[in-house]
């Protein structure tokens, strides 16, 4: 049974985090300091302690917000793109990150706007995202594209004069692409690829909340379009059952169960969110609430995934992987998040 309200505890992220950065992987609820440090992880720990700050969460979010920010930073190039994998060592790995580590940079971005009270971190952000702009009309992957909406639309709620009509352009740039790739499978389904595959509630939910930003009613429409597409697939008699990573799942073909991913999960809470805030309608908060108890043993094995406020890293036919690494992680400390700082959601309850 998962916590009615309130922020979740930080302790396994921060037993995971260091100095520098979060390490990727875990042995059990051990760092595996082998394993080092990545953008994609980093970016994402950077939102959560955010939002933990703006919700008045664990007293040790700003600390770690200031470390996840100062490796994101250094991750940048002079040219705006960002490296992803650092080894424990602190070597950098890679000339250049791909995609997901650019779009998941700029979505940490963008929450990092939120804190106004934080004169540096605002100015420090402001400045990384300009520079990181111009890359965007590059973007070949839809995935990056929803990230990158995502820190956009939180960085044009903010106080950002000088760059609002850059930020809405750029907006509107990658709602066309993704806009576009719904429109090559029109005759097939209501979806942007022809396979299923991984945090697939991210690209609806980036048509849904720029779509509000934009008051482009036809990025609203298609997104709640592509949510019932994806509600058909995973929502199986009132159970939340994400897409495996086994397979995944091409329209016509055999549909992967396991192994089933937490990011899986984070994403469907987050756009079942955005389209009861675009639509008001009660039963997309429900659905929020049955993906989220997926985390608390509301899935196919009925098994828990959340221990010692950490995450395992899937679930298999089996069970669960016992070991509880940086993403499954941050992805449960996502969802927890999102739905303690939805007013509506805490007000009225969702399904325990």
């Amino acid at each position: 049974m998962r916590p009615v309200t309130g922020l979740p505890p930080l302790g396994h992220l921060l037993q995971l985090s260091d100095d520098c950065g979060v390490i990727q992987h875990a042995t059990y609820d051990v760092p595996n300091r082998e394993t080092g440090y990545c953008v994609d992880d980093v970016a994402r720990a950077f939102i959560v302690a955010v939002r933990s700050m703006l919700g008045g969460g664990d007293p040790a979010a700003r600390g770690l917000a200031v470390r996840m920010l100062s490796f994101l930073d250094h991750a940048q190039l002079p040219d705006g793109r960002f490296h992803n994998f650092m080894a424990h060592d602190r070597r950098w790995l890679d000339e250049v990150g791909g995609e997901d580590a650019y779009g998941r940079a700029l979505w940490a971005l963008g929450w990092g706007l939120c804190l106004p009270s934080e004169r540096g971190w605002h100015r420090l952000c402001a400045q990384m995202l300009r520079r990181a702009l111009p890359h965007l009309a590059g973007l070949h992957h839809l995935r990056p594209c929803a990230y990158a909406v995502l820190g956009l639309v939180q960085a044009a709620k903010a106080d950002l004069p000088d760059a609002r009509a850059e930020i809405r352009d750029a907006l509107a740039l990658l709602v066309g692409k993704l806009l576009a790739a719904r429109e090559r499978y029109a005759d097939v389904w209501p979806w942007f690829e022809t396979t299923l595959t991984y945090a697939n509630g991210r690209l609806p939910e980036a048509l849904l909340r720029a779509g509000a930003v934009l008051e482009d009613d036809r990025a609203i429409a298609a997104g709640l379009e592509s949510l019932a597409l994806l509600e058909s697939v995973t929502m199986e008699r009132g159970v939340f059952v994400p897409v495996g990573n086994e397979g995944w799942f091409t329209r016509g073909g055999h549909r992967a169960v396991y192994a089933q991913q937490p990011i899986e999960a984070a994403s469907m809470v987050d756009v079942e969110l955005a389209a009861h805030e675009v639509s008001g309608l009660d039963r997309y908060l429900h659905m929020a609430g049955v993906a989220l108890d997926w985390f608390f043993g509301h899935n196919t094995n009925g098994a828990i995934m959340v221990e010692s406020d950490g995450c395992r890293d899937g679930l298999e036919r089996d069970g669960p992987n016992h070991n509880m690494g940086a993403e499954s992680t941050l992805c449960y400390l996502m969802a927890m998040i999102a739905m303690a700082a939805h007013p509506v959601a805490e007000q009225r309850g969702v399904r325990r």
